[in-house]
C-alpha cells in the first residue's frame, strides 16, 4: 500500500469577509464620493455597507438585497445599473462574487476603498500613514478612526478570549451558550458576569452588547449562541498573543486611552494593555476569580451504585463564580404546596407533613411547576450586620424529581390524559432521574373506574417503556419514610461535591449518557431556571400545540405524533395535503404508511382514518 501523505497542521483558512465584494466596492465608492461632497447620504451608504458585511450569502443581483436592512429601491437600482455595466464590459459570464484581477480589495478602511479618481488626494492627505501593522500618523484630513480594543480583564476582553480559545480546541464547535461562556470567561475577568457591583446595575456581561455593535461578536439561534466574527477573531488572536506574552504580534494592540493621549501629544505612544478605557473603571473593586476546584464524590458502594468514572469527568469541569463548595450548602427537600393544602384529603396531606417533621427532615413548601418533590442544594448565608434580611441564597436543583400518584389519582389522570402529559413534561424538565412514587389506596381500589389490570399495565409501561424509576408504597407513612431515606442518602452522596451551575441550554452536551447516570452529577440547574422552564402554560409554537392536539387522540403516542410532525409540522400543511387527495379513500389512508418508533412500524389505516375525521369532518363528530 502506498504510504499515506503527511498530515498538514495549521490554522483554518480565513474566509473572505464578504461574499459580495463587488457590491461592497461600489457602495464604498458611493460613500466616499458623498463624503467628499459633504452629502448626508454618506451615512445611508455606510449603514448599507454594514448590513452587507453581515450578510453571509452571495447575491445574484441587487434586488435580492432588499431583504437587508438599509437597502431601499434607490440603492438597489444604482447597484443593478453598475452590475449591468460591469457585465457589458467584462462579458455575461464574468464572476460577480469576486473582484477582477488587479482591483483593490473591498474593505472598511477609507484609503483602500476610495474611487480611483480620489486615491491621489487620499494619498496626499494620508502620506504619513504607514501600511498594515504600522503606527500610522495623521495628515490634513483629520483624525484617523481608532480601533476598539476592550480593556484588559474587562468583560469584553474575557468574552473575546474565551470564545477564541474554545475555537482553537480540537473539535471545538465554534460557538458557546450564555451560561457556558460566562463560566469560561469569569477567570479572565475582574468583575462578575452575574452579580453587579454595589450601587450599579451593570455586570461584566453588559459589555457583550458593545462587542455586537462593534461587529466583533455574533448572536444567533434560540437559545442564543455566541461566536466571533472575522474581525473579532483577529482581535482576540492578538489579545491572546499579548496575554501569553508573545513577542511576534503581527499588529500592536492599542488601547483607547493610548490613542487619545497620542492625539493630544501628536504622535504614537507605547502599547499598554493594562490601561483603562475610562477613569471610573480604575476605581471599581477588583473581584478575584474563583479558584479552580475539583469535585470529589463518595466512593462506590453497593447501595448507591456510584463509581469513580463519573468523578473523573466531573473533576475535569471548571467551576465558575457560581460554584458551591463542600460545607457551604445544605440539602433541602422541596414539597409542592398542592401536596400539603387544597384538593383531595386534607387530613392525609397534613399527615405527610407531620411524618416529615417527626423524622427530622429539613423541608420547604413551595410551588413546583413540575413534580411533587425534589431536592435543592441551598447555599448557607450568614446575616450581614446592618441589614434587615440575609442575602438571597443560591439554590441548585439535584437531578432527582418525584411525581407522587395514588391509585385513584392515577386512574383519573389516565382517563383525562394528564398522565401522559405529566410524563412528557417530566422528561423535558432538565432533571436526569425522575421517579414515580405510586401509593396504594387500600379498599378504595375496588371502586375505581378502570380495572386493576389496566392500572398495573400503566405502571409497568412507565418503568419499562418510559424509563422512569417506580417506587411503590402502601400508605402516606411509607411515602414519608421513602422521602426521609432519599433526603439522607442525597445528603451523604453530595457532601464532598463542589457543585457548579449549568444551563438547560447545555442539556445536549453529554449530560444524559450512561457514564453520567452512574455518578452524582455536580453540574446542576438553578432552581429559578428549572421552575421557570417547567411552566405548564407558557407560550408554545404552532408545532408544539399541534403535537399536543394529536396526542389527545386515543392510541396516538408521542412517537406517533413526532412521526406525523416530520411530514406535516402544522395543521395547515396537513389540511393542504388532504386537499391534494383526489378521493375520500386516499384521504383516509394518507397517514397510514408513515413509520414511527425504533421498529419503524406503520401508523396503520385505522389511526389515519381517525386523524382525517378529526380534522376534516364539518360539524360535530359522532
Amino acid at each position: 500500500m502506498p504510504a499515506s501523505e503527511p498530515v498538514l497542521l495549521g490554522r483554518k483558512r480565513v474566509l473572505p469577509s464578504c461574499p459580495n465584494p463587488l457590491f461592497l466596492k461600489w457602495l464604498t465608492e458611493l460613500r466616499d464620493e458623498a463624503k467628499e461632497k459633504g452629502l448626508k447620504i454618506q451615512y445611508t451608504y455606510q449603514k448599507a455597507i454594514s448590513s452587507l458585511n453581515k450578510y453571509p450569502l452571495p447575491l445574484q443581483n441587487a434586488k435580492e438585497a432588499k431583504i437587508l436592512q438599509n437597502f431601499g429601491d434607490g440603492i438597489c437600482k444604482i447597484l443593478d445599473d453598475k452590475l449591468q455595466r460591469y457585465l457589458r464590459e467584462n462579458g455575461q459570464d464574468a464572476p460577480i462574487h469576486s473582484l477582477p484581477e488587479g482591483a483593490p480589495p473591498a474593505g472598511r478602511r477609507d484609503n483602500n476603498n476610495l474611487a480611483p479618481s480620489k486615491k491621489k488626494n487620499a494619498a496626499g492627505d494620508h502620506g504619513k500613514e504607514k501600511g498594515k501593522g504600522g503606527k500610522g500618523g495623521r495628515g490634513a484630513a483629520g483624525k484617523r478612526k481608532r480601533e476598539y480594543v476592550p480593556q484588559k480583564r474587562s468583560g469584553g476582553y474575557a468574552v473575546l478570549l474565551a470564545l477564541y480559545r474554545e475555537s482553537q480546541l480540537p473539535g471545538g464547535k465554534g460557538y458557546m451558550f450564555k451560561m457556558e461562556l460566562q463560566t469560561e470567561a469569569q477567570p479572565l475577568c475582574d468583575k462578575s458576569f452575574t452579580v453587579p457591583d454595589l450601587g450599579s446595575k451593570y455586570t461584566a456581561w453588559s459589555s457583550v452588547s458593545t462587542l455586537i455593535q462593534k461587529n466583533l461578536l455574533m448572536k444567533t439561534h434560540n437559545p442564543a449562541r455566541y461566536s466571533l466574527t472575522e474581525e473579532g477573531s483577529a482581535l482576540a488572536e492578538r489579545l491572546d498573543s499579548a496575554e501569553r506574552g508573545s513577542k511576534d504580534d503581527p499588529e500592536e494592540v492599542r488601547s483607547d486611552r493610548e490613542e487619545e493621549e497620542e492625539e493630544e501629544e501628536g504622535g504614537p505612544g507605547v502599547v499598554d494593555l493594562t490601561a483603562s478605557d475610562n477613569e471610573e473603571e480604575k476605581e471599581e473593586e477588583r473581584i478575584q476569580p474563583a479558584e479552580r476546584l475539583t469535585c470529589v464524590a463518595p466512593p462506590r458502594t453497593e447501595a448507591d451504585g456510584t463509581g469513580d468514572a463519573g468523578n473523573t469527568k466531573a473533576a475535569s469541569r471548571k467551576p465558575g463564580a457560581g460554584s458551591l463548595l463542600p460545607g457551604t450548602y445544605e440539602i433541602i427537600l422541596c414539597v409542592d404546596f398542592i401536596e400539603t393544602t387544597g384538593g383531595g384529603s386534607h387530613h392525609r396531606k397534613q399527615e405527610l407533613v407531620k411524618e416529615l417533621q417527626r423524622n427530622g427532615v429539613n423541608f420547604d413548601v413551595r410551588k413546583l411547576n413540575v413534580g411533587d418533590f425534589l431536592w435543592v442544594a441551598r447555599e448557607k448565608v450568614a446575616p450581614v450586620p446592618g441589614q434587615l434580611r440575609a442575602p438571597a441564597a443560591r439554590e441548585l436543583v439535584l437531578d432527582y424529581v418525584i411525581e407522587r400518584k395514588r391509585m385513584d389519582d392515577l386512574c383519573g389522570s389516565i382517563i383525562d390524559g394528564r398522565f401522559r402529559e405529566q410524563k412528557f413534561r417530566l422528561k423535558r424538565c432538565g432533571l436526569r432521574r425522575p421517579v414515580y412514587l405510586v401509593e396504594e389506596c387500600g379498599t378504595a381500589a375496588s371502586h375505581l373506574s378502570l380495572p386493576e389490570s389496566t392500572l398495573q399495565q400503566a405502571i409497568i409501561n412507565t418503568q419499562v417503556v418510559d424509563g422512569f424509576f417506580v417506587k411503590r408504597v402502601q400508605d402516606v407513612r411509607e411515602s414519608a419514610a421513602y422521602l426521609t431515606v432519599m433526603t439522607r442518602y442525597l445528603t451523604k452522596l453530595y457532601q464532598n461535591c463542589t457543585l457548579m451551575c449549568r444551563s438547560r441550554e447545555l442539556e445536549g452536551d453529554g449530560g444524559s449518557d450512561e457514564e453520567e447516570r452512574e455518578s452524582p452529577s455536580c453540574s446542576l440547574i438553578s432552581f429559578a431556571e428549572f421552575n421557570h422552564g417547567a411552566v405548564k402554560n407558557k407560550c408554545q409554537t404552532v408545532r408544539e400545540v399541534f403535537a399536543r392536539q394529536l396526542m389527545q387522540i386515543s392510541g396516538l403516542s408521542g412517537d406517533k405524533a413526532a412521526a406525523i410532525l416530520e411530514h406535516y409540522n402544522t395543521p395547515h400543511s396537513l389540511l393542504t395535503a388532504y386537499k391534494r387527495c383526489v378521493s375520500e379513500a386516499e384521504k383516509e389512508k394518507l397517514l397510514s404508511s408513515i413509520r414511527y418508533g425504533k421498529l419503524k412500524r406503520n401508523l396503520g389505516p385505522a389511526l389515519s382514518r381517525t386523524v382525517y375525521q378529526l380534522y376534516c369532518t364539518e360539524g360535530a363528530l359522532t
